[in-house]
């Protein structure tokens, strides 16, 4: 060290070395007035401004917390009054409202919170100033100690305020916040709105406090209670506990339906802050964007901003946030993958009972002989009272409707507790099985009606059927029963035949399309096909293949490439899934059926079942 500069002061030093000292001060507000309407104006939200009036009642201890909108002297108003411990009296007994006014932005919560007093929410003693979002004057009421009331009016925009006795009998303490007349937008704000929002914004505080909220609306007439709100879907247990440096986060998360309206909301304190918190730049991520959850989150210790209350300081307490909730992120995306793999699955079973339905109802309508697949149309016999099998044909064949599914039919127990629960309605509709056939010239075919009620049970008591040929030419034989048979002419032609059904005041009617011709498609031998009934179907995800869907017999499924550019073009709708799924249904099974026929019969016979199905979507 150099001795020769040991006595040399610091400005000294600075100057010899050519550096000019630093000038240094405080942060000092210049126009107090521009200072407080800037806050004054800063909350956007009316109803976050409400919120806070009810913050300062539930942490006045209040038990009961009345807020009344209405009309009085031809100006619109909104009141909050409650009955806790009022406005913190002065020296000489009466409500001190002049620290109340003089002492914006240093909050005597603030310094109860220092001392260690809890639950209180609040801390920066510019809530009362929000009234300017809300209504021109404010008149705060209380009573001081020998229980006189005492008013303090404040008006937007003006820097002074008023404190009066009130000539009002007002013994019962608490304090009484009066706005009027509202704001022009304000006045439209229904009882019904303030009350679902304070349910959400309110949630927690409303449960951890005890305390009633009511909502009078003297316009509509109509009184609302604010119950903290309840969220949908299933409440998850057995999450990981998120701890922080700062302090545990507490979550209460649902799994629901997905819908655009599942949120998952910040609170502090139990007052809601952030509505969604995929809306944060750090969690606009799975899990909180996949719009599977609703709930809340409540970390005490985020930083708000000041102004409005609605954001938060991105400081290390929301750093803290954002790391404590990554176990439980994880967890949460885990939950949701399940329930999209359940959701697939029973929506796969959904659309395989819609194909097959749509199928079995397409077969009916189609020749049997030419749609003989897998034995579906094949003759089962009902077994007789006796429980065998009857071989002379006394008891009725189970038709194509009841023979698709492939199941043993029940003893004659089970059949009469069957018929008791399945006991068919009134007729709704008929259709005729085959709807649509080839028939050579002179040649013979059997057509059926089968009437069903709403629930498309078979109708069978107090019909009367009647059928006729509508157009074209042709015979019929039995046109009264359920069973008629058609003799074909000697010409070809197309023959439309009509069958009627009444039961008492009710009448349904089909027709089925007859082509009369010279020649009948040459007819496949028969595979050798075990009877299974409609195949099934499964994914495989092959996204290299050019191939859409196979058809494995082994198992008796249709196995479709969910990988397929046109896979995932059609899944962006259900419906559009669908008609694809029963194209490719359609593909295998013609493939399947009529192997060796030309191409082009192929696609004639593909049109017709694709036709037939999609009807029946």
């Amino acid at each position: 060290m150099d001795e020769g500069n040991t006595g040399m002061t610091d400005l000294e030093r600075k100057s010899k070395s050519g550096r000019q000292p630093a000038a240094r001060g405080r942060l000092r507000i210049g126009d107090d007035w521009n200072a407080i309407t800037i806050i004054a104006l800063s909350q956007s939200n009316p109803l976050k401004a409400i919120a806070e009036l009810v913050e300062n009642s539930i942490d006045a201890n209040a038990r009961n917390v009345t807020i009344t909108r209405g009309r009085e002297h031809g100006r619109h108003f909104l009141a909050i009054r409650d009955d806790g411990d009022g406005v913190p009296r002065g020296d000489d007994g009466r409500p001190d409202f002049r620290y109340v006014a003089t002492h914006i932005c240093d909050s005597v919560k603030r310094r109860l919170k220092a001392e260690g007093s809890t639950g209180l929410q609040g801390e920066f003693g510019i809530g009362l100033l929000s009234f300017w979002t809300v209504g021109d004057d404010l008149t705060m009421t209380s009573t001081g100690a020998d229980q006189r009331a005492w008013q303090m009016v404040m008006r937007k925009g003006d820097p002074g305020y008023e404190v009066t006795p009130k000539r009002a009998l007002f013994s019962d303490g608490g304090t009484e916040v009066r706005i009027a007349p509202l704001l022009e937008g304000i006045r439209a704000l229904s009882g019904e709105k303030i009350q679902w929002y304070l349910a959400a914004e309110l949630r927690d505080r409303i449960g951890q406090s005890g305390v009633r909220i009511s909502v009078i609306d003297k316009l509509a007439r109509k009184q609302y209670a604010v119950e903290p709100r309840h969220y949908e879907g299933r409440l998850l247990h057995r999450l990981p506990v998120v701890r922080t440096a700062l302090g545990d986060v507490y979550a209460e998360i649902y799994l629901n339906e997905p819908s655009d309206s599942n949120r998952v909301a910040l609170f502090r304190h139990g007052t809601r802050v952030i509505e969604d918190l995929a809306s944060l730049e750090a969690f606009a991520h799975p899990p909180w964007a996949m719009r599977y959850l609703q709930g809340h989150i409540d970390a005490p210790f985020v930083n708000l901003t000041p102004a409005t209350r609605t954001g938060l300081v991105q400081d290390a307490a929301y750093a803290a946030l954002c790391e404590g909730l990554q176990p439980l992120e994880h967890k949460l995306i885990e939950v949701i993958e399940d329930q999209r793999r359940a959701e697939d699955e029973q929506a796969s079973r959904e659309l395989l009972r819609a194909i097959q339905r749509a199928f079995r109802e397409a077969l009916l309508a189609l020749p049997a002989e030419e749609y003989d697949w897998f034995d579906i149309h094949a003759r089962a016999m009902r077994p007789s009272a006796g429980g065998a099998a009857d071989q002379g044909g006394g008891a009725p064949p189970v038709d194509g409707a009841d023979a698709f599914e492939g199941v043993a039919e029940p003893e004659a127990g089970e059949d009469r507790q069957r018929q008791f629960f399945e006991f068919a309605g009134p007729l709704f509709s008929v259709t005729v099985t085959p709807a649509s056939s080839i028939v050579r010239v002179g040649g013979r075919r059997e057509f059926k009606a089968l009437p069903r009620d709403r629930s498309r049970r078979r109708v069978e008591q107090d019909l009367e059927l009647h059928w006729q040929i509508v157009e074209g030419a042709g015979a019929l034989e039995g046109s009264t029963h359920q069973a008629v048979t058609f003799v074909a002419p000697d010409e070809p032609g197309l023959t439309r035949l009509k069958v009627s059904v009444n039961q008492r005041d009710v009448l349904c009617e089909a027709e089925a399309l007859i082509t009369v011709t010279h020649e009948l498609l040459a007819q496949m031998v028969a595979t050798a096909v075990p009877s299974q009934g409609l195949p099934g179907y499964t994914f495989e995800r092959t996204p290299g293949e050019s191939r859409r869907s196979r058809f494995d017999a082994t198992r008796n499924v249709i196995v479709i490439n969910n990988g397929h550019r046109d896979f995932v073009h059609a899944s962006r709708s259900k419906s559009q899934k669908l008609r694809y799924l029963v194209r490719l249904y359609a593909k295998e099974l013609v493939l399947r059926n009529f192997v060796g026929l030309p191409a082009e019969q192929l696609l004639e016979r593909m049109v017709e079942l694709s036709l037939r199905t999609e009807e029946h979507l």
